[in-house]
C-alpha cells in the first residue's frame, strides 16, 4: 500500500508539473454574447485570444513563447514589422493550410500568403471582425528626426467577439485615431519609451474612448501602477495588469 501512496503521489506531482509546463501564461476570461473568450497573456506584445474553437494569435514571437507547443491558429494577426512583434519563425510553428493571416503591407512583404490590411481597413474573418486602426508615433523620435513608427507601417486591430470589441493598440501613441474609437470593452496599450507611450499619454487616450477594461502592455521598464494610479479616479475604467513586459 505504501509502495501504491508513493507512486500516486509522485504521479499526481508529475501530472501537475506537465500542465504547469504547458500553460506558464495567465489567462484572463472575458464574458460575450458568443462565449468566453479567454486572454492568454504571453510576453511583451504577444498575446493570444480562444473563443469557442477558434485560436487567434497577436504578434507571435518565439522569443516569448515556445510555439511549437502552442495551439494551431485560426488567425494570426501582426501590427507591424519590427522583430519583437513579427517573427517568420514563430508563425511557421503555428500556420496551417486555413490558418489566414492579416498583417500590414510590409509584414506581407516578408510572410507568404499573408493578406495586407491597411489603416481604416475592415475585414470579416472566420465570422469575427476586423478592424486596423493606424498605429504611429508623433512625439518620440529617433535621433534623426524619424518617428519611430511611422504613419502608415503599423496597425491597431479592433477585433469583435460577439458583443465584445477588444482593441490591441500595436505601437502607437495617444494619437487623434485612437482617442476617437468608440465602444471599445477591452483595450491593450502599449506603455514604454521611446518607442510608445508614457503612462501619461496612455492615460490620456483611455480618458478620450473610456475602455470598459484597460490593460497596459509592451511596458519594459515603465511601472504599470503609475497608469493605474492616474486613472484611479476615472469611473468605468478597470486598469488589470498582467505580466507583459
Amino acid at each position: 500500500m505504501r509502495e501504491i501512496s508513493l507512486f500516486l503521489s509522485l504521479f499526481i506531482v508529475a501530472f501537475a508539473a506537465a500542465g504547469w509546463a504547458q500553460s506558464p501564461f495567465q489567462t484572463d476570461t472575458i464574458k460575450t454574447s458568443s462565449g468566453d473568450l479567454n486572454i492568454t497573456f504571453i510576453g511583451h506584445a504577444t498575446l493570444m485570444f480562444r473563443q469557442a474553437g477558434l485560436v487567434v494569435h497577436i504578434d507571435p514571437v518565439s522569443q516569448y513563447a515556445d510555439y511549437s507547443q502552442q495551439p494551431k491558429a485560426d488567425i494570426i494577426l501582426v501590427t507591424h514589422d519590427h522583430g519583437d512583434h513579427l517573427d517568420p519563425k514563430a508563425i511557421e510553428a503555428i500556420r496551417t493550410g486555413s490558418t489566414v493571416l492579416v498583417g500590414t503591407a510590409k509584414c506581407a512583404q516578408r510572410v507568404t500568403g499573408m493578406v495586407a490590411m491597411g489603416n481604416g481597413d475592415s475585414r470579416d474573418v472566420r465570422g469575427v471582425r476586423i478592424e486596423a486602426v493606424p498605429a504611429y508615433n508623433v512625439v518620440n523620435k529617433r535621433p534623426t528626426g524619424e518617428p519611430f513608427h511611422a504613419k502608415g507601417d503599423g496597425n491597431g486591430y479592433v477585433i469583435t467577439f460577439g458583443d465584445k470589441r477588444v482593441y490591441v493598440a500595436g505601437d502607437t501613441e495617444n494619437t487623434p485615431e485612437v482617442k476617437a474609437l468608440k465602444n471599445i470593452d477591452v483595450a491593450f496599450l502599449p506603455m514604454n519609451l521611446p518607442y510608445t507611450m508614457t503612462p501619461e499619454m496612455v492615460a490620456d487616450a483611455a480618458k478620450a474612448f473610456a475602455p470598459t477594461i484597460l490593460y497596459p502592455y509592451h511596458y519594459g521598464n515603465t511601472n504599470p501602477l503609475q497608469l493605474a494610479k492616474l486613472l484611479s479616479g476615472v469611473p468605468g475604467i478597470e486598469v488589470r495588469i498582467r505580466k507583459l513586459q
